[in-house]
C-alpha cells in the first residue's frame, strides 16, 4: 500500500520536494472508517562505530572520534502508525484494509510537530474515540480525560 499525496501515489523518496523533512499523515482503516493522524520523518541519523582502519587514518590533534553519524532513509514506505490498535490489525495481516494519505509535507522538525498537533486538534481526535485511533496528543492531552466520570 503506497502513500497518497494530492491523489498521487508516492512510491519513492525522490518524489518528495528536495527539502522535505517529514510529513503529517492520516491512516484510515476502511472497514471501520476509524483513522489515525500522526507524523513521520523521511530520514534519521544513526550513530555507528568506526572500524579500526577508519580510526587509524584519522589525523590531527586531540582525541580521535570512534563513531560517526550516518543519515539513513526511515521506514516511511511501510509505516502505518504507532498506535497499538493499528499494530494489532497489521499483525493480523490486514495491511490491505488501510488507506494512507499524506496531509502535509514539512521541511523541519519543529513545524512537523506543530502541524501534527494542529491537524489532531482540528479533527478533534480525542473527542471522538469512535472515529479516531489517537488516544493522546503529545502525551499531555488524553481522550480518557474527556470521558472520565
Amino acid at each position: 500500500m503506497n502513500w497518497l499525496y494530492n491523489e498521487v501515489a508516492i512510491e519513492d523518496i525522490s518524489q518528495f520536494p528536495e527539502n522535505t523533512y517529514g510529513f503529517v499523515y492520516k491512516v484510515t482503516h476502511t472497514p471501520t472508517s476509524k483513522s489515525y493522524i500522526g507524523k513521520k520523518v523521511l530520514y534519521f541519523n544513526k550513530k555507528t562505530k568506526l572500524g579500526k582502519k577508519e580510526i587509524a587514518i584519522q589525523t590531527g590533534p586531540g582525541r580521535k572520534p570512534t563513531t560517526k553519524i550516518v543519515t539513513k532513509e526511515s521506514d516511511w514506505k511501510t509505516y502505518y502508525g504507532s498506535e497499538p490498535e493499528i499494530k494489532k490489525l497489521l499483525a493480523e495481516n490486514k495491511h490491505n484494509e488501510f488507506e494512507k494519505v499524506i496531509l502535509k509535507l514539512v521541511d523541519n522538525k519543529k513545524l512537523l510537530t506543530y502541524f501534527e498537533i494542529k491537524y489532531q486538534f482540528i479533527h478533534e481526535v480525542l473527542e471522538q474515540p469512535d472515529k479516531w485511533f489517537n488516544n493522546n496528543i503529545l502525551g499531555k492531552f488524553f481522550s480518557k480525560d474527556f470521558f472520565a466520570s
